[in-house]
Formats: C-alpha cells, structure tokens, sequence
C-alpha cells in the first residue's frame, strides 16, 4: 500500500466552489450573545468553507473583533441585527428555518440532524448562559452535540462550526 498523496493548493481550489456565494442564499450563523472575539474569528472561517453568512448584534467590540478574526484574503459575509437580537431573529422567521444549538429536553442529537433545504439561521447562545428563554421560544429545532466527557458543552465556536458543518450537508 502506497503512502497518501498530499493534493496542491491548485488542486483543492479546482474541487471549490466557483463562483462565492450570494450573502443570505442558504445558511447563515447568528451568534448573537457573544461573550469572546476570537470565537467570532473561528466562526467567519467555518461560515466561509460552508458558504455561510454571519449575523451578528452591533456592539461596539464586535467591529474590531471581526476585522481581527477574519484572516481570510476576501472579505467575510458579514451582516448586522441591530442590538434588538430577539426583534431581528423573529423577522427571519418568516422565511427561514432557526436552528438553536442549546440542551433542551426536545434537543434533536447532531447525528440526526438533517442538512438544511431551505434558508437556515443557525442561532447560538451566551457562552455561559445560552440562548435566553425567550429567544429559545423562536427556534423551530434544537440542537444537541452529544459528549461523553465530564463538560456540559463545547465551546460556542466549536459547537457553531460542527452544526455548520451538519446543516451544509458536508458531515
């Protein structure tokens, strides 16, 4: 048996998309209780290997942590809620999907996700406190990532980039 062959930079941007996609078209994370900077950086990169939009409240720290984060060479498909976070997700109701990932009693387990076939908005929670009660009442699934470990919970960054994953089709 035959040692695996590294593929190029060339060859994997040939296998790429290619055209970027149009922001809002399928699948957008919306951390809207943000607590560190440097998960919205780990958020933008997975949003662009999945084609994915981020939305994100405007806080004054937020600006800053974006440009910080995005290393990628094009500029990231960002999109503002506005500070009204409940107000913004309740108006995408109406033409998306809202998957909150949080522990809920009627939590659907990550493996049983399906990938998402309309517009999907992709809602994670506080770092510590999760998505707030009334917010959780404008989700239409919940989502679980299962663990075997001593954490209650992954990282928001973590967490967001494996569902992101989940909900594109590419797990």
């Amino acid at each position: 048996m035959s040692a695996p062959r590294i593929r190029s930079p060339r060859e994997l941007k040939q296998q790429r998309r290619r055209r970027h996609h149009r922001c809002w078209d399928h699948l957008v994370a919306a951390p809207l209780w943000p607590k560190y900077g440097v998960n919205l950086g780990t958020l933008i990169r997975t949003c662009d290997a999945v084609g994915a939009c981020i939305a994100v409240p405007r806080l004054p720290w937020i600006q800053e942590a974006l440009a910080e984060g995005n290393t990628l060479p094009k500029p990231a498909c960002v999109h503002w809620t506005g500070r009204d976070v409940e107000s913004w997700l309740a108006a995408q109701r109406a033409t998306s999907t809202i998957v909150g990932v949080e522990l809920t009693d009627e939590s659907t387990r990550l493996g049983d996700l399906p990938a998402a076939r309309r517009r999907t908005v992709m809602v994670l929670g506080h770092e510590r406190t999760g998505i707030p009660p009334e917010a959780l009442e404008l989700v239409d699934t919940a989502v679980e990532i299962p663990m075997v470990g001593y954490g209650s919970s992954l990282n928001v960054a973590v967490a967001g980039s494996l569902v992101l994953y989940r909900l594109a089709g590419l797990l």
